[in-house]
């Protein structure tokens, strides 16, 4: 949460007055009983108005016409499904108890309402009248929600409703709340593909080439200007000449992980589009985990894209690229090639798309052809509707086998595909290519 110094100030809002529920009902009660006694000209029916007209002709004293209100969010960047909090600070409701609710927008579940006792603390005079003891006597109120889908997204309104006494009528003060920013929630991932060539690049993943590491390669005999203090004694002692112990060079690999947004079918919390966002989330967290320089791609109607970097900072710009990109299925262009900057020599690309429009499918015979190591991940888990006529049966039929033979010309040119259902770890499908170094093609 943002510091007490960068909080917005307090805005003045006009509350608007009307009789509560348990006030219309009362009205209700009063209105029937006037009627009753007027249709059957029997007087003792008033007296079941009376305490209704009395409750509605009572009116507490000191009712405010404004409140002193600002609110701002715990947390302006979120993950799926994770809980935050709306902070409302009000002044000014005097000896009424307050109502405090959160109306949420779309994918946005919020708790129950809370009260507030009433509290003399009267209303700041102004945006400048902030003062630490003022904050002290001002009632915060703490509403927890979570969203449950990733996206720029409005949270709702909260709700300020004053009572008074006898809850007749209540004074009502709506509140928007800023945007908030929720990110995928990043797929589980904790393997790792490696590659057979990697860059002269200082990393973390042993090489196969012979350096500075820690990962033990072999033993070879001393030449003068080794390090003495590596010399293997077990080595020196059974051959009688001084032998030293060699090591693989650690180094970094290139990932670039290409986002098809170009399809966005099935339910939504589970489309084939949040499939991708959240495994190339999960992509990109694990391989900067690991050191590696990791780029991104967004291929939907626009191509944005990030070039291979590495730090907190660069993991903020992609996972920022992923939900602010339009994401949207408007086939215009008819690009395939992927630009040379985003793809640095010797890179591995994985490609996380439900292969449903030709241009990413194009786009991965092209990396392909131009020497990548790509491996695809095949995100989609819907199919077609059909009323289960023999036409919609064939139709579905077809379907399956164009599908199928995609995924078939995509491992005659040597093109992993796996399936990843959504739910479960990108571990199973990913496993049996990382258990042994990817060997890159010439």
């Amino acid at each position: 949460m943002p510091d007490a110094d960068d909080k917005p100030a307090f805005r003045r809002m006009r509350v608007r007055w009307q009789l509560s529920a348990h006030g219309r009902r009362l009205l209700t009660l009063a209105l029937t009983g006037l009627a009753v006694a007027i249709i059957t000209r029997r007087p003792e029916f008033i007296a079941l108005a009376a305490p209704a007209l009395l409750l509605l002709a009572s009116r507490q004293p000191d009712r405010p016409a404004q409140l002193a209100v600002r609110s701002a969010l715990a947390d302006i960047q979120v993950l799926e499904d994770s809980e935050t909090a709306a902070i409302v600070e009000f002044a000014g409701q005097g000896p009424f108890t307050a109502e405090v609710a959160l109306a949420p927008a779309e994918s946005i579940s919020a708790g129950p309402p809370l009260a507030v006792p009433p509290v003399s603390t009267p209303a700041p005079a102004g945006p400048a009248d902030d003062s630490t003891s003022s904050r002290a006597r001002v009632p915060r109120v703490r509403l927890p929600f979570s969203a449950q889908r990733w996206g720029y997204r409005p949270v709702g309104l909260v709700t300020i409703s004053l009572l008074d006494g006898y809850q007749v009528t209540e004074g009502i003060v709506h509140v928007s709340l800023p945007w908030l920013d929720c990110r995928p929630s990043p797929a589980q991932l904790q393997s790792t593909i490696r590659l057979s060539k990697l860059p002269s690049r200082l990393g973390e993943r042993p090489a196969r080439a012979v350096g500075e590491g820690v990962e033990f390669a072999g033993v070879r005999e001393f030449v003068p200007g080794d390090r003495q203090r590596r010399v293997n004694w077990p080595a020196t002692t059974r051959h009688g000449t001084l032998h030293l112990s060699t090591f693989s060079a650690e180094r970094t690999q290139h990932i670039v992980v290409v986002a098809d947004a170009t399809s966005d079918v099935g339910p939504a919390g589970s489309s084939s589009l949040d499939h991708v966002l959240r495994g190339a989330s999960g992509a990109i967290v694990r391989y900067l985990g690991k050191r590696d320089r990791v780029g991104l791609i967004v291929f939907g109607s626009r191509l944005n894209w990030i070039g291979p970097g590495q730090g907190r900072r660069h993991l903020q710009r992609l996972l920022q690229l992923l939900v602010s990109t339009p994401s949207g299925w408007e086939r215009t262009g008819g690009i395939t090639r992927l630009p040379r900057a985003a793809l640095p020599p010797g890179a591995l690309v994985l490609v996380f798309s439900p292969l449903l429009d030709p241009r990413i499918i194009e786009s991965i015979r092209d990396m392909r052809e131009r020497g990548f190591s790509v491996v695809v991940v095949d995100v989609l888990n819907a199919s077609p509707e059909h009323d289960g006529s023999r036409i919609s049966a064939l139709t579905a039929r077809l379907w399956r086998l164009e599908q199928d033979a995609i995924r078939f010309s995509m491992s005659e040119l040597g093109v992993p595909v796996v399936h990843w259902d959504g739910s479960s770890s990108l571990d199973e499908p990913l496993m049996p290519l990382s258990r042994h170094v990817l060997v890159m093609p010439r």
